[in-house]
């Protein structure tokens, strides 16, 4: 009996897990997952909970409700993988064989990276949204908060979903504005980008409704240290920006057991090929979403257009033939403006984000670099469509090449 191994039970881990098992023969090939939590949140809805939005119930799922008969879970911490002779060791001491492997662990955040993050005002004036914990703390901080200095800062990228940062102080400017205090509070942006977005069309487009929205860009701020006496943030070249409510994006990393594997890199993101997906280092493993150190967006729809790449090459892989498949960067976001309206982009390594309409040429519905309500109604369907279509490994009506029907140059 031949052995597929997925590590991680998040969006890619599950998505590969229910397209494989259908795939493969029970009778010939055995599936197991391995994961440490039991859990699945629905992370792109973190950003809804601080205003209100969303709560607890709304994100959170057990994992074994996605997951496929004929696959066997494995609920452990894993220590490290063993390339050469292709076993995983778990945290327990137990070995697991496999033919082929699939890394799906994702990225996590590491605020103790930053001198001073998480001090003694963590959870008091110091806020994530990246996690349940953080997103639900700062919802509670809101609720009676008077107003001030509303700082949101980028540690460091690459991080998870690079448009919540953006979709976060422009969700601030329409609850503080319904609530009756803007007036009240003062938003900066302070990222060590240099400007609102990776890329350049995008970044024009989104740094302008920022400067409409009157939310402060601080470019170029390299993070260095957070004095939480005279709550102030530093940057490397002494710069120093006050807060009364910092909202910290941390800095992000792999998980760690790919770097204790001789996998990644120095931010343990495993190194694999950005077209094929298979690893640096062995033929028989392969790296999907936010745990490889690919040079595109880490974001849900990455994994979900890598997914179909995946599915073809590892199959190539088991049936000795050549690789026909090929991951070109493609992704995509809808990104939230308040008010009731969002934006959308879709890019992929070689083309930035365009004008246009998505998925279909002329008739949308969604409009790219532009806002409209229809956006806005995209983001929320996903949940529904991420619950019920895409964890399932199920077909979705959206190629996953990038194309250029639709968008203007």
């Amino acid at each position: 009996m031949k052995r597929l191994l997925i590590l991680g039970a998040g969006t890619g881990g599950t998505i590969m897990a229910n397209k494989m098992r259908k795939l493969l023969a029970r009778d010939e090939w055995e599936i197991t997952i391995v994961d440490q939590h039991k859990t699945h949140y629905y992370q792109p809805g973190f950003l809804f909970i601080p205003f209100g939005m969303y709560t607890r119930p709304d994100v959170v799922k057990p994992k074994t409700s996605f997951l496929p008969l004929g696959v066997e879970v494995i609920f452990q911490e894993i220590d490290r993988i063993d390339g050469a002779n292709n076993h995983v060791m778990l945290k327990d001491g137990i070995s697991l064989r496999y033919d082929y492997l699939i890394i799906a662990t994702g990225t996590r955040v590491v605020p103790e990276e930053t001198p001073g993050l998480k001090g003694p005002l963590w959870h008091k004036n110091i806020f994530d949204f990246y996690t349940i914990e953080g997103a639900t703390a700062l919802a509670d901080f809101f609720k009676t908060w008077p107003g001030g200095e509303l700082v949101l800062n980028i540690a460091d990228v690459p991080i998870k979903c690079p448009v919540a940062p953006l979709e976060f102080v422009m969700f601030a400017d329409a609850f503080f504005v319904e609530r009756g205090v803007r007036s009240k509070v003062n938003i900066s942006y302070a990222t060590p980008m240099s400007g609102a977005f990776t890329k350049p069309r995008a970044s024009k487009v989104l740094g302008a409704l920022l400067e409409e929205k009157n939310i402060n860009i601080i470019p170029d701020f390299y993070l260095e240290k957070v004095d939480n006496d005279r709550k102030m943030l530093v940057s490397y070249d002494d710069r120093e920006i006050p807060f009364d409510c910092l909202v910290t994006v941390p800095v992000h990393k792999g998980d760690a057991m790919i770097g204790r594997s001789g996998l990644g890199d120095e931010m343990d993101f495993a190194k694999a090929h950005k077209h094929t997906l298979q690893s640096d280092f062995f033929p028989n493993i392969f790296v999907i979403g936010d745990a490889g150190n690919f040079p595109t967006s880490k974001a849900g729809s990455v994994v979900h257009f890598q997914a179909d790449v995946l599915t073809e090459n590892l199959m190539c892989a088991i049936e000795n033939r050549p690789f026909t498949e090929s991951f070109d960067g493609h992704s995509n976001c809808y990104i939230e403006t308040g008010f009731g309206k969002g934006a959308l982009i879709d890019f992929n390594y070689d083309t930035e984000p365009l004008p246009g309409s998505f998925p279909f040429p002329g008739i949308g519905p969604f409009g790219l670099l532009k806002e409209t309500r229809m956006n806005h109604y995209g983001k929320l369907l996903f949940r529904w469509i991420y619950w019920h279509i895409l964890l399932k490994g199920k077909e979705m009506p959206i190629d996953s090449k990038m194309t250029m029907a639709g968008k203007k140059m």
